[in-house]
Parts: structure tokens; sequence; C-alpha cells
């Protein structure tokens, strides 16, 4: 199971972490040098909830955001209470 938004898509991509050095020009320095360039992945903020999809109560992944927005539908609250045995 990939680390995927059910809603949006939103899924994990890659990019880069790029390290410097020095002081900007506008700051009275000589400028910023790149010291090294290393891969890293920006990961989505996915939470395993219960919904309500297609009229069925399921565990689906989505993203922060989607339960922000109200993409998500949120199952009834059970009120069961287990039954009382006579003594």
């Amino acid at each position: 199971m990939s680390r995927e938004c059910y809603f949006t898509g939103k899924r994990t991509i890659a990019g880069r972490s790029i390290a410097r050095r020095g002081k900007a020009k506008y700051l009275g320095g000589v400028g910023r040098k790149v010291t090294g360039i290393t891969k890293r992945k920006f990961k989505p903020n996915i939470q395993k909830v219960r919904a309500l999809v297609d009229g069925k109560v399921v565990r689906i992944k989505v993203c922060a955001k989607a339960i922000r927005n109200g993409l998500v539908v949120k199952p009834p609250k059970r009120n069961w209470k287990p039954e009382e045995t006579e003594v």
C-alpha cells in the first residue's frame, strides 16, 4: 500500500536539499556558495481514518488537508451497549 491520499492523490515526491555557506551580498558579504546538493523526500501528512465511502464504513489513507477541507465523511457513532444478564 502506497503513501497516497485517497481523495487528493497526494504522494511522496523527490526533491533536493541545497547546503549553502557564506554571507549574502546584500548583507555585505561576497555571496552565498552552494557546498552540497543531496536528494530528499517530501512526504504528505497521511492519516488512516474510518470514513463512509459508497455507503460503507472503510479504512482509508487520507492527507490532513483533505480532512480539514471536509472531504472525509465520518461514520455515525455507535451506541451499542452489552445486554444486561439477569441474575
